[in-house]
């Protein structure tokens, strides 16, 4: 198909010929694309990056441009007849194609890393503007951002059908969100700092520590030297959100900084079922963000960031106002939270490369579910000195030392003496050893060694090995396979929201024990050059069996949340799929998809994990028109039905249907100006029966067996999809370049 669409157009009168190169290294890129839009014509890069073209007779100046994913494209007018014509291509630093950080805590390019990861760009997440990157994430194949009360909206991240406790969230890799924190990590993270994000699905306790079992979300913020001056993003919806994000550079003698902002602000009570509930929790953020980025001799690592978040956040009956807050005659969810982060590198100043990386988290939470009182309070330490060091020619080691101090105390019997109920918070120390070792086999085959070695102060040893191997055929062709331990220390007031809302009791049946798993899959990814343009496919085989798991048991009690360990074993097994599909005409599209089975086996009794979809797939296809300079964004999300936690007798259906939540944008831009509008949730989908006897939340008429003959108890927790209907968004972005 190539050499016939090169032989057309050298059939034409007037030719000429040019060649791509790599604008840093002057590399040649081969299967670069480029086309003549007038023409609608175009041709693919050979292997030396030299392209063919031929334009009609008596054309005089033909204007062409050049792509490659990973670069940014480039148009120029190009006259027949003249010498052959180079065209250079800027690597853009927001592509798929970047360094990774995520998978060995050390820079490699993505297509090195024997660790697959998927990186999203800020780019990806403009798509479909969200007022957090919680939200954002429901486009990322196989993560599922999952709303756990339909009252005030909190939630977590589930990956591969893995419950949010098992996500681990980083800043700059340094742990921030974990345990009290989980569902509101992700909130008030301003988008305008965001260099990128990535994934990593499966185990990564190696380098990480407890938490990371499912996987992590590593979110990378912008350099200070490298970002724009001033960016501004506003946007507002029909439904009366507003949501604000602003930062900007500044040097400071020998350093630079960056400062960013985002506020969040909704306010208007709905109720479109008529259940006398908000649909939608009404909600005031503010979050500041600052980092300094300081120069010094040979380019060592010097940086410091810190973060502060305000949220207060209501959901309930639509009369509830303050006064009634934890009271017994209006019911409403009301929280209120304050969250301090600092994260610093610093590497020493030596010929070895060694670097001290620390963090510091304090998150407050006070907040009243009915008439249940939660509050909680914890802080995290966390330090590690990485030494980073080349043995020979082949292998690339790494040596750390790390501790982690956690301390928390809230008003449950978690932090209870148990022998007089008097308070006790719990300290708990994680120091830890981790080593690792990249070996390069070959040209074609890497392997990557790690083993770590923590003492829990509470549960003692844990020991967690892994290796990842890498082996790549050819250029286009890429096998990854991954085997490693997790394990996490559960604290169930501080993670699961059922366990707080004043709908059900919590009951301890056993000493929790620390959760073990294992892990492997195994990964492919290759890319292919057809005439059309470009198209990469990533697919995961994947496997994490658990020999202990804490399962929280919705189904005995209807009154009860009943925690215990594991008498059996889980598993969580799938399939997933990414493609990435970029034409010549410009249309580009990113779709994928999921297959999961998600269990426990105990007694011989196998029950599927709720909130677990066994098949959910992503999209989002993007298109310029040229005539006009207009982007259309479709973005969306596909869910088979998912076991949901239903009470005995039940009139709602156990699993949740199948349900498709679709966004459309369309965005202009003018220079350094962008106008975008668009419609969230094109087909109107809500979820039905959200809430079980909203008219009596107290459950102070529940002993009526003519009216309630199945001794039905308020509950919030059916929940599958937001509640939130149709709406149109209209927003604009301005961004002030580098000098």
């Amino acid at each position: 198909m190539f050499l016939f669409l090169q032989n057309l157009l050298w059939g034409q009168n007037a030719s000429f010929q040019l060649q791509i190169l790599d604008a840093r290294t002057g590399e040649p890129l081969a299967f670069a694309t480029v086309k003549i839009p007038e023409l609608s014509a175009g041709a693919v890069a050979d292997s030396a990056g030299r392209v063919a073209l031929a334009l009609p007779a008596g054309t005089a100046l033909a204007e062409l441009s050049a792509h490659m994913i990973g670069y940014a494209p480039q148009t120029l007018r190009v006259r027949p007849g003249h010498e052959p014509v180079v065209i250079r291509l800027e690597p853009l630093s927001e592509t798929l194609g970047e360094v990774v950080v995520s998978g060995t805590l050390k820079p490699m390019a993505r297509s090195e890393s024997p660790v697959p990861i998927e990186v999203y760009s800020p780019k990806f997440f403009r798509a479909n503007p969200t007022p957090s990157l919680f939200d954002g994430l429901g486009i990322v194949n196989g993560v599922k951002p999952q709303l756990n009360c339909n009252v005030c909206n909190t939630g977590d991240i589930h990956i591969n059908g893995l419950e949010g406790p098992y996500t681990m969230v980083l800043i700059d890799g340094m742990p921030i969100v974990s345990a009290l924190s989980t569902v509101y990590g992700l909130q008030g993270i301003p988008n305008s700092l965001v260099e990128r994000m990535e994934v990593v699905k499966g185990p990564a306790s190696t380098l990480y520590g407890s938490e990371a079992v499912g996987g992590l979300i590593n979110v990378i913020t912008k350099d200070p030297r490298n970002a724009p001056l001033f960016s501004l993003d506003l946007n507002h919806t029909s439904h009366g959100e507003t949501g604000a994000d602003v930062a900007g550079r500044a040097a400071l003698g020998k350093a630079t900084a960056l400062l960013a902002a985002n506020l969040f602000h909704f306010q208007k009570r709905r109720d479109v079922n008529g259940d006398n509930f908000t649909d939608v929790t009404l909600q005031k953020r503010a979050s500041v963000f600052g980092k300094i980025a300081f120069e010094r001799p040979q380019n060592r690592v010097a940086n410091i960031a810190g973060r502060y978040v305000w949220e207060d956040r209501f959901g309930g009956e639509l009369q509830w106002s303050p006064r009634w807050y934890g009271t017994d005659s209006i019911y409403g969810e009301a929280i209120r939270t304050n969250r301090a982060e600092l994260i610093g590198n610093w590497q020493l100043p030596m010929e070895e490369k060694i670097t001290v990386a620390y963090s510091w988290n304090l998150h407050d939470q006070r907040s009243a579910y009915g008439t249940t009182l939660y509050n909680g309070r914890q802080t995290i330490a966390f330090a590690q000195l990485v030494w980073d060091k080349k043995l020979g020619a082949r292998h690339d080691a790494l040596l750390g030392l790390a501790t982690r101090y956690t301390w928390f105390d809230d008003n449950t019997p978690v932090t209870a003496a148990p022998e007089n109920g008097e308070n006790r918070p719990s300290h708990t120390w994680l120091p830890g050893l981790f080593a690792q070792d990249d070996v390069r086999l070959s040209d074609r085959h890497r392997l990557l060694l790690g083993l770590r070695f923590d003492w829990n102060s509470a549960h003692g040893p844990v020991l967690s090995p892994r290796a990842n191997w890498k082996w790549s055929p050819d250029e286009l062709n890429t096998f990854r396979l991954s085997v490693g331990n997790g394990y996490r220390v559960a604290n169930v007031f501080s993670e699961d929201h059922a366990a707080l809302t004043g709908s059900r009791r919590v009951v301890l049946a056993a000493d929790l024990r620390p959760e073990q798993s294992w892990n492997a899959n195994l990964n492919y990814t290759t890319k292919f050059f057809p005439a059309f343009g470009f198209v990469g496919l990533d697919a995961t085989l994947f496997y994490t069996h658990f020999s202990n798991r804490i399962l929280a048991d919705y189904n005995t009690d209807p009154d009860l949340v009943i925690f215990d360990n594991l008498d059996g074993f889980a598993v969580s097994r799938g399939f997933t799929l990414n493609s990435d599909w970029n034409f010549i005409s410009g249309l580009k599209i990113m779709a994928g998809f999921t297959w999961m089975d998600v269990f426990t086996k105990e007694n011989g009794v196998r029950a599927a994990q709720i909130h677990a979809p066994p098949f959910s797939a992503t999209w989002s296809a993007s298109y310029t028109i040229p005539k006009w300079k207009i982007t259309i964004d479709y973005t969306g999300s596909l869910s088979s039905p998912m076991p949901l936690p239903v009470v005995p007798n039940d009139f709602r259906p156990g699993h949740s249907p199948w349900f498709s939540l679709q966004n459309v944008q369309f965005s202009r831009k003018f220079n350094n100006l962008e106008f975008y509008a668009g419609i969230k949730n094109l087909f109107n989908f809500m979820p039905r029966d959200p809430l079980l006897r909203p008219f009596d939340p107290f459950d102070k008429y529940v002993n009526d067996p003519v009216n309630n003959p199945h001794g039905y108890t308020f509950d919030t927790t059916y929940n599958y999809a937001p509640l939130q209907g149709r709406r149109v968004m209209v927003g604009l972005r301005w961004v002030m370049e580098r000098h």
